[in-house]
């Protein structure tokens, strides 16, 4: 890599017992974010995004589902009904659903969610420690603090309620480790492989996070090629490295090609997202402010600057910010011209993408500014449009954590003086130790019902028939979908059910939107829901609801006495008259009220 360190010095004995430490405390960080879910892994859901949690379990469980039924684990009929869903142009994690396929059959999609979640949080923490210990930095210390650091950063907690995409940050190493591989002259060809494989791995897991890393290094190796310090090595490199970039597309590419044509051409397709880019953007104050999920946070630091808790993507606090720049200019003096490119590569990254984090127009505090931002320009070209540009200041955690390795690294070769050591330390420690996370919020959720747990919806709902919760599956009501996990998961048969989460075509001038577009009966049952007042039903309404259940070939209509709203409470006993006015007098089976429709 460009910033390879010198051969190490110390014993690897002790090299192997530092690797052990990191890893320990990296596991026990991931425990105590999570300790709220362990509690109660099949009992608990988190609190503040309890839908992502319902679908990336129903993801698990599907995954597993077509491993075992031989099924396409790229699109769907089993929500959605009769559409479909497009899961390639979904977070489908596909990688993770398969290989974790045997846990979830054994323990279930809920605790299986949380194992990977533990393990995306560790892993990311040892994979950068490993990048760092081994080709960065000669200290096993700077190579802890900048692993932890990125591991556990503001951003990668925020996204651990919930996003098993965006925490399995360990890809962004190990893509990193691949890609600088390929300046080896004569192993263009099994690097070029290593890195296709890779490559098809995380955009199965996290596709929108291997399009940032991608243009991250983009930037990256660009701005380090043209330094004069490195022009003459770039040249020599220059041949291995586009060759075995060359096999990495191919490979990726020849992977890929399935859920790519999906992405791009398939069914039930769509072009961006229904999320508005000025909102899910990062605020320029945020960059100075403490996340909530932190000790500042506890104290009373904490601010709402994010669009919600799972956004928090930057959120480092002033110290740590005037740290970072201190790091730059004490490395910048001592460092030698290849030093100093590396640096400048650095420093334009974490530039640039802090700008583009910004949106379209800046917010500062909370309030809209008229002064456009780059990404205005960039926003609206294919693939870009998909992207959040809040999420674009992940990119800064990792230039900030090697700043703070090298760093550390610096000190300990050459140590100042003794005050100056104090210094730094005091200053690391202010800027650190109120970053430290908190564990998750979590609550108590509703309990899958008897009615499925015990297998008897199979007598009310014929093979692959349709069932429908009430209120309809969306990402505001994600029982339907948990229902429907447990019952793949425990290998009871399939029912397929209307709506869903997940995203899908429908939104404004053709882009996407969360769920498919409302249809009468669920907008009825969302009122009811929502608002605890049952509708006003005409002979017009019957008509409609009647075309709605015919649609959906919906067979059975089930209300449990406990329904999940992840925004607002659910009024079951509003659903439920709701129901019997349209649907007459419903059936008690088991601990569900039931409704039979008829099929003409």
């Amino acid at each position: 890599m460009p910033t390879s360190p010198s051969a190490p010095t110390s014993s690897p004995r002790r090299d192997r017992r530092a690797d052990l430490i990191v890893t320990l405390v990296a596991l026990a960080l991931a425990v105590w974010v999570t300790s709220g879910l362990w509690r109660d892994p099949n009992g608990r859901a988190i609190t503040v995004n309890s839908s992502d949690q319902a679908l990336f379990e129903w993801l698990l469980a599907f995954g597993g589902h077509t491993v075992s039924h031989a099924q396409n684990p790229f699109f769907t009929y089993l929500i959605n009904v009769p559409d479909g869903v497009n899961l390639a142009v979904n977070t489908s994690i596909t990688v993770y659903a398969v290989a974790f396929a045997p846990l979830t059959y054994l323990i279930g999609p809920p605790a299986t969610f949380l194992v990977v979640l533990t393990l995306n949080l560790a892993a990311t923490a040892v994979a950068w420690y490993w990048l760092l210990s081994r080709y960065l930095v000669r200290s096993r210390l700077a190579a802890a603090l900048g692993g932890l650091f990125i591991g556990f950063s503001p951003g990668m907690v925020s996204h651990a309620n919930a996003h098993l995409n965006w925490t399995a940050g360990w890809l962004v190493p190990l893509l990193i480790w691949r890609l600088f591989a390929l300046r080896r002259p004569g192993h263009w060809l099994r690097d070029g492989v290593l890195l296709g494989l890779l490559v098809a791995v995380a955009f199965s897991i996290a596709a929108e996070g291997l399009f940032f890393t991608a243009l991250a290094l983009g930037v990256f190796v660009a701005v380090w090629a043209l330094h004069p310090a490195n022009r003459a090595e770039a040249r020599a490199v220059l041949p291995s490295f586009l060759r075995g970039l060359a096999v990495t597309a191919v490979v990726a590419g020849a992977l890929l090609a399935y859920p790519l044509w999906l992405h791009f051409a398939g069914p039930q397709r769509f072009h961006g997202t229904g999320f508005d880019a000025v909102i899910h953007s990062e605020d320029v104050a945020a960059y100075a402010a403490y996340p909530r999920r932190s000790l500042a946070g506890e104290a009373g630091f904490g601010t709402s600057l994010a669009p919600n808790p799972t956004e928090e993507n930057s959120f480092f606090g002033l110290p740590l910010l005037v740290l970072a720049v201190g790091c730059f200019v004490l490395l910048w003096r001592g460092g030698d011209p290849r030093r100093r490119s590396t640096l400048w590569a650095l420093g334009v990254l974490g530039v640039a993408f802090t700008a583009l984090s910004f949106g379209p127009v800046a917010k500062v505090d909370g309030r809209r500014t008229d002064l456009p931002m780059p990404f205005d320009l960039l926003g609206h070209l294919p693939v870009v449009n998909a992207a959040l540009p809040a999420r674009l200041a992940l990119v800064v955690t990792p230039v900030i954590g090697l700043l703070l390795a090298y760093a550390v690294d610096q000190l300990r070769r050459r140590p100042p003086r003794r005050a100056a050591v104090v210094a730094w330390a005091v200053g690391f420690a202010v800027a650190l130790v109120p970053l430290f996370p908190t564990p998750l919020l979590t609550i108590q959720r509703e309990p899958i019902p008897r009615f499925i747990t015990s297998g008897v919806w199979r007598q009310y709902v014929s093979p692959g028939g349709t069932l429908t919760p009430a209120p309809l599956a969306l990402d505001v009501y994600p029982d339907g979908q948990r229902w429907q996990a447990y019952a793949l998961a425990n290998r009871q048969g399939e029912f397929a059910i209307p709506s869903g989460f997940f995203l899908g075509p429908g939104g404004p001038e053709g882009r996407g939107r969360i769920g498919p577009v409302p249809r009468p009966f669920g907008a009825l049952l969302d009122q009811a829901a929502r608002t605890g007042l049952p509708p006003i039903v005409t002979e017009g309404t019957h008509e409609e609801v009647q075309a709605d259940l015919a649609h959906w070939r919906i067979e059975t209509v089930v209300l449990a006495d406990e329904m999940h709203g992840a925004k607002w409470p659910v009024d079951e006993e509003a659903v439920r008259r709701t129901l019997t006015m349209l649907l007459g007098e419903p059936q008690r089976v088991e601990d569900v009220w039931l409704w039979r429709v008829r099929q003409d």
